[in-house]
């Protein structure tokens, strides 16, 4: 026999893949359902509970709860482009730069030593949207010893990511991929309850010799794969 939060699981996922309900609509609160199915909020709390947990349903802080966005798959290995990702599969992307300022390395970071090399660094943070809505949080790192062009770009109109792709193609990159809970800060600009799920790929390139950027994205969990393919070597 089928339990009564099945039942209301299937309801609601039926109505997903069918495209009854696209991504972002927001599915009937918990009461609405409650009345629906004539049944405690319990029932209806573990059915929504296994859609999030399955990846078909986010909840929003004070929003409700909506049909998750289609996830990216990235290949480890790989320097994405976040605009084409999420133009690839559909979505408009949007881009907000939040802060930017020039400055020399900080004396205790060796990382930013080796990118400023005597010179400045252009410190970015912003926050790259798909359909108008938080896609990853990027903080990144340019020394404008490797890409001096990079001061005059404008960088709330072109991503900073796929302008140093095409203007600094790079010859060497380090990932560094961590699980971690979103904090206040991180949580509010994502619009994600705070301590949810973030995957944050931190990643250094470069140009033969010279460092060139060291950014931290974060994306929400529900958001983002990491995906290795392989051979068993011989």
């Amino acid at each position: 026999m089928t339990t009564l939060n099945r039942r209301i699981r299937e309801h609601i996922e039926q109505r997903i893949l069918s495209g009854a309900w696209p991504p972002g609509h927001r599915i009937p609160f918990e009461h609405e359902l409650m009345a629906e199915f004539g049944c405690a909020r319990m029932t209806v709390n573990k059915a929504i509970a296994a859609l999030v947990d399955a990846g078909l349903i986010v909840r929003r802080r004070r929003g409700g709860s909506f049909v998750a966005e289609p996830r990216v798959h990235a290949p480890v290995l790989a320097v994405p482009d976040i605009r084409a990702e999420v133009e690839a599969r559909g979505q408009r992307y949007g881009l907000r730069l939040l802060s930017r300022k020039c400055r020399k390395a900080l004396d205790h970071s060796p990382i930013e030593g080796q990118l400023a090399r005597d010179g400045h660094l252009l410190v970015l943070e912003c926050l790259h949207l798909a359909d108008d809505r938080p896609f990853a949080l990027e903080e990144r790192l340019i020394g404008l010893a490797a890409a001096p062009a990079a001061v005059d770009v404008d960088f709330s109109q072109i991503p900073p990511g796929t302008w140093l792709l095409d203007a600094v193609p790079w010859t060497e990159a380090e990932h560094r991929i961590a699980a971690i809970n979103a904090d206040a800060h991180v949580s509010g600009l994502l619009d994600v309850p705070p301590h949810t799920a973030c995957l944050a790929i931190e990643r250094r390139t470069w140009k033969e010799d010279m460092d060139v950027t060291h950014v931290r994205q974060i994306f929400p969990g529900s958001n983002y794969d990491l995906v290795a393919r392989f051979t068993p070597k011989s």
